[in-house]
């Protein structure tokens, strides 16, 4: 009998042991940042009609929380136009190529309002002539008036990145220094995000 009773409190212990061990194993934390200034120029010709926008795009990773050169981008900008990492090929001129799974959902709300990344069906990803970020005045993020681009107030952009962890951002500007009175300091673009590192949890505060 002492045998047996020694047993199952051992046994009760290793399972004790590793429930307390899945509870108090902590998370990454999750990262709010601001990034400013960040260049994504375009080639234009207007020469062809209709105009054809060309130039490497500029990738960024929300896990670096830099632009990247490699494969491992979650978005790219290349004037007003923004793509994701994940889906099939817009047709564009010097688009990137996709090596993730990533996708895009655009949610109406404040930014601070925005605590977990929305449903799946919620997201979309870009394809054959559409992009999952909607490109043009008035459609996704900007508007155009008196030769000015004006972010959409209350647009918030949760990003599935390309390799399945969580973000969301706000455009501030896409003018550098936030200054469209000079016609050079267009392309640059300030944004808010914060970026949650770990892999399938949608909370974003």
């Amino acid at each position: 009998m002492k045998k047996i009773t020694l047993t199952l409190f051992a046994i009760t212990a290793m399972i004790f042991t590793s429930c307390s061990d899945e509870e108090t194993t902590p998370s990454d934390p999750v990262e709010s940042v601001t990034i400013s200034n960040l260049y994504a120029p375009q080639v234009s010709d207007y020469t062809q009609n209709p105009p054809v926008i060309s130039g490497e795009f500029t990738k960024f990773s929300f896990k670096e929380g830099t632009s990247v050169t490699g494969e491992d981008w979650d978005i790219a900008f290349r004037g007003t136009m923004i793509l994701v990492n994940g889906g099939g090929m817009i047709g564009l001129t010097d688009e990137p190529q996709r090596s993730g799974d990533g996708s895009l959902a655009i949610v109406n709300d404040t930014f601070a309002n925005v605590i977990e990344a929305p449903i799946d069906t919620d997201f979309a990803q870009d394809a054959s002539g559409t992009f999952a970020l909607p490109h043009g005045s008035g459609n996704g993020w900007y508007t155009y008036e008196n030769g000015v681009i004006s972010r959409i107030a209350g647009k918030v952009f949760v990003i599935k990145t390309m390799d399945g962890n969580y973000a969301k951002m706000s455009i501030k500007s896409y003018y550098k220094d936030n200054d469209p009175s000079v016609r050079e300091n267009a392309r640059y673009y300030t944004f808010d995000y914060v970026y949650n590192p770990n892999t399938g949890d949608k909370n974003l505060q």
